[in-house]
C-alpha cells in the first residue's frame, strides 16, 4: 500500500483557523486610521467595528504597549502614532527623519541662524520630530523633540491648517471641538478658524507673534512640508520677539526656510511615496 504525504495546498488550508484577535486588531487600526486626526474613543471604535467595548480596550492597550497607539488626553481616547506607518511596505518611519530631514536641517543652521523644528500631525497636535535647537547657538530651548504644538496658536500648526484639504480640516475641527480648553473653544468658532486660515494663505506663510501663552516671549514663522502633492507636516523658525523685526524675518529668513522645506520635501519622496 502506498501512502501519499499530506497535501500542503488546497483543502488542507481550511484546517487553519483565522486568528480572530488579529482580525479584530486590524479592524480597530483601520477604524482609527479613518477617524479624524487618527483619534477615537473606545466606544466609537466598538460601534464602528462591531467589537465588544471590553475587547476593544484590551486590543488598544496591546497596541499601546507595542507603540502603535497612545492614550489621548480624555479618558477612553486613543490615537495612532507614526509607528503605524512602519506597517506599510518598505516604509521605515524614522528613516526619512534621520537620513534626510536631520542632515538638511543641520546643514541649514549657519544660514538660518535661529533654531528650527520639523513637526508632523499626531493626535490633533503638531509633534516635533526633529529640531536644531541643540545645534543652534541662538537657541533658548532644549529637548524640543516630542513637544506637542497646538494647531491654532503656533506657526507650525497654522501652516499645517492652511495647507489642509477641506475634508481633513473638517475632521480635525470635529476632533478638537471635543476639548474643554482654548483649543476646543477655537475649534468651535469656525469663523475665527476660517479667518486665520485665509490670512495665512494670503501671506504665504504662517506667523506666531507670542500667541501661544506658554511661549509668549517667542515668535515663529513656518511653512508646510509637502512631498509632491502629499502634506507631510511643517517646518518652523523660532526666535525671541524682541531680537528680530518682522521685516527682517520676512526678508532674510523666510526665503531660506522655504528653500529648506522644498529641498526636504523633494528628498524625502522615496520614503513617503
Amino acid at each position: 500500500m502506498i501512502f501519499s504525504p499530506p497535501s500542503l495546498n488546497g483543502a488542507d488550508e481550511a484546517d487553519y483557523k483565522e486568528v480572530r484577535s488579529l482580525s479584530r486588531g486590524l479592524a480597530i487600526l483601520q477604524a482609527l486610521n479613518r477617524a479624524p486626526g487618527g483619534m477615537a474613543s473606545t466606544t466609537m471604535l466598538a460601534e464602528t467595528t462591531g467589537v465588544h467595548r471590553t475587547t476593544v480596550k484590551r486590543i488598544l492597550e496591546t497596541l499601546r504597549a507595542e507603540g502603535f497607539v497612545r492614550r489621548g488626553e480624555k479618558e477612553g481616547q486613543y490615537y495612532l502614532t507614526f509607528a503605524v506607518r512602519s506597517l506599510s511596505e518598505g516604509f521605515a518611519d524614522d528613516d526619512w527623519v534621520e537620513q534626510v530631514a536631520l542632515p538638511l536641517m543641520r546643514a541649514a543652521v549657519p544660514e538660518l541662524m535661529w533654531p528650527c523644528d520639523l513637526g508632523t500631525l499626531e493626535g490633533g497636535f503638531m509633534v516635533v520630530r526633529e529640531s536644531t535647537h541643540r545645534f543652534s547657538l541662538l537657541s533658548q530651548h532644549r529637548g524640543m523633540i516630542g513637544e506637542k504644538l497646538p494647531l491654532f496658536f503656533t506657526a507650525m500648526g497654522r501652516a499645517y491648517l492652511a495647507a489642509c484639504a477641506e475634508d481633513e480640516l473638517e475632521g480635525l475641527l470635529a476632533l478638537l471641538a471635543q476639548r474643554n480648553d482654548a483649543v476646543g473653544h477655537m475649534a468651535k468658532d469656525r469663523a475665527a478658524v476660517d479667518e486665520l486660515i485665509a490670512k495665512t494663505r494670503a501671506r504665504g506663510y504662517a506667523v506666531n507673534v507670542g500667541d501661544w501663552d506658554r511661549e509668549a516671549p517667542f515668535g515663529a514663522i513656518a511653512v508646510a512640508l509637502r512631498s509632491g502633492h502629499r502634506l507631510i507636516g511643517g517646518v518652523n523658525l523660532i526666535f525671541p520677539k524682541s531680537a528680530v523685526s518682522p521685516e527682517d524675518i520676512e526678508a532674510r529668513y523666510l526665503p531660506r526656510l522655504k528653500r529648506l522645506a522644498q529641498r526636504m520635501g523633494r528628498d524625502i519622496q522615496p520614503w513617503v511615496g
